[in-house]
């Protein structure tokens, strides 16, 4: 069913890839992408051996320094045309990563768009890499500071966000001088080929050498290879906080720089003062939205005792409306999770709730018969919990909300939200001015993305995306994130005929 994109997208449409000399294609195991849209297998790639990953590495050397020998708007000339490119491809690219990761097509046309857009802020970066001037206590002297590219950065992504995470990095790091070796997961690598070919187009149309852009297909040894390596400047990794922390150890270990994105166990907070029609939708799409399967999720609902009740019966009300089945019909709301093995994380989660005292407002369970052979599809669920809970405290990639109550203040909603390992996205709704004032000052959300009156899920390109706690503390995407990617340099130049020496130290030379 995804022929005709492959197709469009220079993939080879057979099952199984062959080599073609070019480096993604690799030569160790053989990999099967299969789509839990319906269970069939959409492609098999060769993964990336030891010589593979070596051979990238030489390429990535090589272009280095002709890439960060151009100047930067030259740079962002090339990205110019690889949003370009992504525009005529928007349609079949989107549909590719809607049928290899699961999420609805329009999911998918939005994760492209995320790509085009993040294209078109590093292309006006491109002429901002801006540094500042300082005023030096030495007379006959100036003091800036500058950026240079680092070099290599290695970029880890995760199923989720097959491609648009990917270019949140990749846009900003080739704009700031940098070759770009990317590792996407090993669940969507015909989408990271994708995203590759068309890149790799745009180079070779401007006569550049490939190893400005390369990919390497494989599982988390290949994460090890690149985290220990101190070949690669910054590795920047996107996926869960236990992969993080393995990263963040191995590159720490070496004094290497590393940018994270992990989990997060995000919650809106429902005040007395909060619109409750658009509380529902809010919650609604937060939770069930990529079949639970995004980073910032909503998670957990906390609510005030006094809205509880109306609260939960419009969620349950809300719930079963939902349509439950292949993404690419517009008419569904929630599609496949990933894998067998993300339905059997789900599933163990329902037993963890019931286990621990809560109680499912919607049931769950996998849906089975015509159009769910993939065993993938799950119903989503609302289970009545207390935030303590070792479930809820923990992040399953799955559309099963907490919905939790609160009595008192604002402050003792905040602590219920922030008391909670990962720190990513939050929200409050309320139309109450205090309120939204305090969720948002120092002593509100310590989530790195506080809303107000809009969901946990989602974000914009100018904003700098990630947050605090076990979520790792990076930023991606807009803002002044692009100075993840450079090294800082402090320069002093003495236009005087003498040298001043600190201290008043003087020497009789």
């Amino acid at each position: 069913m995804i022929r005709k994109e492959l197709k469009s997208l220079n993939i080879a449409s057979t099952k199984e890839g062959t080599s073609t000399g070019q480096h993604w294609f690799g030569e160790g195991e053989i990999l099967t992408s299969s789509s839990p849209v319906d269970g069939k297998d959409l492609k098999r790639v060769f993964s990336s051996s030891k010589q593979d990953y070596e051979q990238v590495l030489e390429k990535a050397i090589a272009a280095k320094g002709i890439w960060s020998s151009i100047p930067a708007p030259k740079r962002g000339e090339i990205v110019r045309q690889f949003g370009d490119r992504l525009r005529a491809q928007k349609s079949a690219l989107g549909k590719l990563v809607s049928y290899e990761m699961g999420k609805s097509y329009q999911e998918g046309l939005g994760e492209v768009q995320e790509m085009i857009d993040i294209c078109d802020f590093a292309v006006g970066q491109s002429r901002q890499l801006y540094g500042f001037t300082m005023h030096s206590e030495r007379p006959a002297h100036r003091m800036y500071e500058q950026y240079h590219p680092l070099g290599i950065v290695g970029i880890i992504s995760a199923f989720n966000f097959p491609v648009a995470v990917w270019a949140w990095n990749a846009a900003l790091a080739l704009v700031c001088g940098n070759v770009i070796i990317w590792k996407g997961s090993e669940k969507t690598p015909v989408c990271s080929i994708a995203c590759q070919m068309i890149l790799a187009e745009v180079l070779a149309d401007n006569d550049l050498p490939e190893g400005i852009s390369s990919i390497c297909t494989g599982g988390a040894e290949l994460g090890r290879w690149m985290a220990a390596d101190k070949r690669i400047d910054l590795v920047s990794a996107t996926g869960s906080t236990r992969m993080g922390k393995e990263v963040a150890s191995t590159v720490a270990a070496r004094l290497g720089k590393s940018l994270l994105e992990l989990g997060g166990n995000n919650a809106i907070i429902v005040t007395p003062h909060a619109d409750l029609k658009m509380t529902t939708m809010a919650a609604v799409f937060g939770a069930v939205g990529t079949a639970g399967q995004r980073c910032t999720s909503t998670r957990r609902l906390i609510v005030h005792n006094d809205v509880y009740d109306q609260v939960r019966t419009a969620l349950i009300d809300a719930y079963g409306q939902l349509k439950i089945g292949d993404p690419l019909d517009v008419e569904n709301h929630v599609g496949p999770l990933i894998d067998r093995q993300a339905v059997d994380n789900y599933l163990a989660a329902l037993e963890d709730i019931e286990s621990e005292g809560g109680r499912l407002l919607v049931a769950g369970g996998v849906l089975q018969g015509k159009g769910y052979e993939s065993k993938c599809y799950v119903k989503p669920v609302i289970a009545e919990a207390e935030n303590y809970y070792r479930i809820v405290q923990t992040e399953t990639f799955a559309p099963i909300l907490y919905l939790i109550r609160y009595e008192g203040t604002i402050a003792d909603a905040i602590a219920l939200q922030n008391d909670v390992a990962q720190g990513l996205s939050s929200a409050v709704m309320t139309n109450n001015l205090h309120e939204a004032e305090h969720f948002l000052s120092h002593r509100g959300s310590d989530c790195g993305i506080a809303n107000v009156n809009i969901g946990t899920s989602g974000a914009e390109i100018g904003g700098a995306f990630g947050g605090e706690k076990e979520t790792g503390g990076g930023r991606e995407s807009g803002s002044d994130a692009w100075k993840a990617y450079m090294r800082r340099q402090t320069n002093t130049i003495n236009y005087s005929d003498s040298i001043p020496l600190a201290q008043g130290i003087t020497f009789n030379l």
